[in-house]
């Protein structure tokens, strides 16, 4: 046991770890530290609590310790880099589920009563934790397949979200009264049943906007919660993450040409936009290993798009061993990176990071767009939506979002398994220009191919 002064500073140290963790995190660099900064802070967070705890049951809390832990160390050694969108999703509700069961506790707790402010908090922490957890669980399905990509669109659809809120807020308004368990109870039933209303209108391209968005939810849900249980650790480290993750996500926003407003209402607009993909089958070029082995071997500038193709194939390494190639031949490679490329924020990046790509070599959107006019090919692997002049058309599902402006480059490479369209579901016009080559199959063997057959 330990006093509330040591505890407190206990918490501190914690607290600034996990704000050391956030700045590690921001860059490929230190990411490293980063985690390890954050894996210091939660270990003395948990002891410092296990410590200042009072008539604790033992096994009740040494064994889901020991079984998390386990779970955890079993699923960060075998979930591939295609799998951790959804990884991190389903982590997310984990945190909703969590802020909403901490809140039941302390509702139920027959001994203790609770102030105007912490009835608040309750109401707060634990609608934002049920929307939190029941949003994270559809995207978790949506990110996985299993759910499908597209957008699920019904009329009327926000106004229904309106009176759910609505009567969310109205029984919220009643605990706060009375303590009514079946109004906290209803209430938190309104706000698990909003979560699901509130991503089901939005599109696969969307998603990553999603992730970030639960993120920020996630942050506050726990910070809500700390208030009510006097935590400081808690309250620092969920504003911490709610704000960053906010914070990301207005930035990704603004790179999608979205309203944070619409991502935090659901829908991005989706009920003004249709399908637009053709119908028909049009024309296209395809090319062979020879062809395109050729064009890259004599090219003076390449850029290259990597997408979610490129992480399904684990396509990663052979990729840069084929830079690795192209640049002793004299060959200037440079990576471009869409903010919502593949299925999270910076996969990509991370992809690439795995691969040891050099950072210098990695270059965002706002930046690298200007140079496309100016290049000689672009290999897109695995790409599509982010290089979708579709979301030029008004009416397209991504009209609005800035694109990579592969279609400015000289010669266009594209390596897809098949013509079928991307996660939005649209076709793209990419595909049929005449200076575009198509490149079919698997992405780890064609480069691993590539890299063969450039001498």
């Amino acid at each position: 046991m330990i006093n509330q002064t040591t505890a407190v500073l206990l918490y501190l140290v914690s607290a600034i770890f996990f704000i050391l963790a956030l700045r590690g995190l921001s860059s490929p660099n230190s990411a490293r530290n980063g985690n390890r900064f954050g894996m210091a802070g939660m270990t003395i967070a948990v002891i410092t609590t296990l410590l200042v705890g009072k008539e604790l049951v033992s096994w009740l809390i040494v064994l889901p310790l020991i079984l998390g832990a386990s779970i955890g160390i079993v699923a960060a050694r075998k979930v591939e880099m295609t799998k951790m969108p959804e990884l991190v999703a389903l982590m997310h509700s984990f945190v909703g589920l969590a802020a909403v069961l901490i809140a039941l506790a302390a509702v139920l707790n027959p001994i203790e009563i609770h102030t105007t402010t912490q009835r608040i908090e309750l109401f707060i922490g634990a609608f934002i934790g049920a929307i939190t957890f029941s949003a994270s669980i559809v995207a978790f399905g949506k990110l996985s397949g299993k759910f499908g990509a597209r957008a699920i669109l019904f009329k009327g659809q926000h106004w229904l979200n309106l009176a759910l809120a609505i009567l969310m807020i109205i029984f919220g308004a009643i605990f706060f009264q009375t303590e009514s368990i079946s109004a906290f109870m209803l209430m938190a039933l309104i706000a698990l049943i909003l979560g699901i209303t509130l991503i089901v209108p939005i599109g696969g391209a969307d998603m990553p906007v999603v992730v970030s968005m639960l993120n920020s939810y996630s942050g506050w849900a726990a910070a809500g919660i700390g208030f009510t249980l006097n935590n400081s650790v808690l309250i620092i480290a969920g504003a911490c993450v709610g704000s960053s993750g906010a914070i990301l996500s207005y930035i990704m926003c603004k790179a999608m040409n979205r309203s944070i407003i619409s991502v935090m209402l659901g829908g991005f607009g989706a009920e003004a936009s249709e399908d637009i993909s053709a119908n028909s089958e049009k024309p296209y070029r395809s090319g062979s290993i020879d062809d395109v082995s050729y064009l890259m071997a004599n090219a003076e500038t390449i850029i290259i798009v990597p997408g979610y193709g490129l992480a399904v194939a684990r396509a990663q390494h052979a990729l840069q061993e084929l830079t690795t190639k192209l640049i002793d031949k004299g060959v200037k490679v440079k990576y471009a990176i869409h903010p919502v490329a593949g299925r999270m924020p910076g996969h990509m990046n991370v992809l690439l990071a795995e691969a040891d790509v050099p950072y210098e070599q990695v270059i965002e959107m706002e930046e690298i767009n200007s140079d496309f006019s100016q290049t000689d090919v672009v290999l897109v692997i695995g790409a599509n939506d982010v290089v979708n002049p579709a979301a030029k058309t008004p009416g397209s599902a991504i009209y609005g979002m800035p694109i990579l402006e592969a279609q400015k480059a000289r010669m266009i490479i594209v390596n897809k398994r098949s013509m079928a369209p991307g996660y939005a579901g649209l076709d793209n016009e990419l595909f049929y220009l005449d200076k575009t080559m198509m490149l079919f199959g698997d992405a780890k063997k064609v480069v691993e191919d590539l890299v063969k057959s450039i001498e």
